[in-house]
C-alpha cells in the first residue's frame, strides 16, 4: 500500500441510492487512478455507499487494483444476482401483498415481507467480501491492523426500537468513544454480511434483515446526518459522494407528470426526500459551523474543529436516465414496476433505486469517471496534492 500524501484524516462517506451507488464506484475510479496515494483512512457508508464502503475496507490489493475490481463487480452484476426475477416467484409475492391488503390482514396465505428476495446479493456479497462462513468480514480487520485503514462504519435503521445504529470497527489503538444522539448511536462490532445487506435493505422492496436478534433496514431511513459518523471517528477532511443530481431552478419548477401522481412518482419522492436530499442539508449545516468556529480565536473553540468537506454529485438526472433503460427489465419485475406507474413520470427515482440492468449500471460508472475528471483541480486541492 502506498503511503498517504494527504494529510491525515481523510474521510470517505458514500451516501445510498441503490443501483444508483454505481456512480460512486465511477467517481472512486477516477480518484484512485489520479490519486492512488490518497487513500481514505476513515470509511463510512449508508445502503448501496455501505456496500462500496464494505469492499473497499475488506481487500487487501492497492487502492487502484481494489477500486478497479469494485468496478468490474458492479459492471458485470446482473440484476437477478442481486433479487430473484422468477415471474411466478414475483407474482406470488404481489398476490400474497395483495391478500393481506383485501383481507384486512386476515388472508390465509402468508405475507410477503418483500417484493423481491434479496439472497442472491447475500451469496454475492459474502463471496466479493471474503466472508467467512458465519459471514465476519475478516478483511476488515486485516485492513485495520495493517494501519492504512483507521475505522469503518455503516448505518442501518432499526425496525424493532425505531434508531438509526451506526455499526463501527476501529483499530484498537484508536479506538473512539461510542456516541449517542437523539435517535441515533453507534455501536462497536466487528461486520458482517447481514449488517451491510441490513444497511442497503430498501424499505418494501427487500426484506428486512436480522441482526443479533433485531430487524434493520435501510439505513437511511432515519440518518439525518450522514456526515456525522466520519467525523466522529476523527475525519478533519470529509470526501461525499452523493447520488443526489442537483436540480436548477428551471428544472425543479418543471412538472414531471400530468395529471394525478401515481404510486411510483410519490415513492419517488418520498425516497429522495428520506435517503437522499439529508446529504444537501447536513452539508449546508457543517459549512455554516464552520464558519461559525473560524470567527472564533483558538482559545474561545471549546475543542471544535472546522472539518473541510467536498461532495461529488451527479451532473446527469439519474432518475431520468433510468427510462432509457427501463424498457430492458425482466418481463416480470417490469410489469409489477409499470404497475406502480413508473411510465408516467419523467424522472424514475423510484425505478433507478432498483434498475441493477447492466448496460444501467455501466453508464452510471462512466458518467462517475467523467463528473469526476470535471473536478479534478478542485479535487486535487480539496486533497492537498
Amino acid at each position: 500500500m502506498q503511503p498517504l500524501t494527504n494529510p491525515r484524516g481523510l474521510g470517505l462517506v458514500l451516501s445510498g441510492g441503490g443501483a444508483r451507488g454505481a456512480y460512486q464506484v465511477g467517481v472512486l475510479q477516477y480518484l484512485a487512478r489520479q490519486f492512488p496515494s490518497a487513500v481514505p483512512e476513515i470509511l463510512t457508508g449508508v445502503s448501496a455507499g455501505a456496500i462500496n464502503a464494505a469492499f473497499i475496507a475488506a481487500r487487501q490489493e492497492p487502492f487502484v487494483q481494489k477500486i478497479d475490481e469494485l468496478a468490474e463487480m458492479w459492471s458485470n452484476l446482473r440484476i437477478d444476482e442481486v433479487f430473484g426475477v422468477d415471474a411466478y416467484e414475483l407474482m406470488w409475492r404481489a398476490l400474497r401483498w395483495g391478500g393481506r391488503l383485501v383481507s384486512g390482514g386476515k388472508s390465509p396465505l402468508t405475507p410477503a415481507k418483500s417484493l423481491v428476495d434479496t439472497k442472491p446479493l447475500h451469496q454475492v456479497l459474502a463471496r466479493e467480501l471474503h466472508a467467512t462462513p458465519d459471514g465476519t468480514i475478516e478483511g476488515i480487520n486485516v485492513s485495520l491492523r495493517a494501519g492504512w485503514l483507521r475505522a469503518f462504519a455503516l448505518t442501518a435503521s432499526s425496525y424493532t426500537t425505531g434508531q438509526s445504529i451506526t455499526w463501527v470497527q476501529t483499530r484498537e489503538d484508536c479506538a473512539m468513544p461510542a456516541w449517542e444522539r437523539p435517535q441515533r448511536k453507534s455501536q462497536l462490532c466487528n461486520v458482517r454480511v447481514d449488517h451491510v445487506m441490513a444497511s442497503a435493505a430498501l424499505p418494501f422492496f427487500f426484506p428486512a434483515i436480522e441482526v443479533d436478534g433485531a430487524w434493520y433496514g435501510d439505513g437511511g431511513i432515519r440518518l439525518t446526518a450522514p456526515l456525522s459518523p466520519a467525523i466522529h471517528l476523527g475525519a478533519t477532511r470529509v470526501l461525499a459522494v452523493t447520488t443526489r443530481y442537483a436540480r436548477t431552478r428551471e428544472e425543479a419548477d418543471r412538472p414531471m407528470i400530468t395529471g394525478y401522481p401515481s404510486p411510483a412518482q410519490v415513492a419517488g419522492v418520498l425516497f429522495n426526500a428520506i435517503f437522499l436530499d439529508q446529504m444537501d442539508g447536513d452539508a449546508l449545516q457543517l459549512r455554516m459551523i464552520n464558519k461559525l468556529i473560524e470567527a472564533q480565536p483558538e482559545h474561545n473553540r471549546v475543542g471544535l474543529r472546522p472539518i473541510e468537506l467536498l461532495v461529488l454529485r451527479p451532473t446527469e438526472d439519474l432518475g431520468r436516465l433510468a427510462n432509457h433503460y427501463e424498457a430492458d427489465l425482466p418481463k416480470a419485475f417490469r410489469f409489477l414496476t409499470r404497475g406502480l406507474g413508473t411510465k408516467e413520470t419523467r424522472s424514475n427515482d423510484m425505478l433507478s433505486l432498483v434498475m441493477f440492468q447492466t448496460d444501467y449500471v455501466r453508464h452510471l460508472i462512466e458518467l462517475g469517471q467523467s463528473d469526476a475528471a470535471a473536478k479534478r483541480d478542485q479535487i486535487a486541492a480539496f486533497l492537498g496534492l
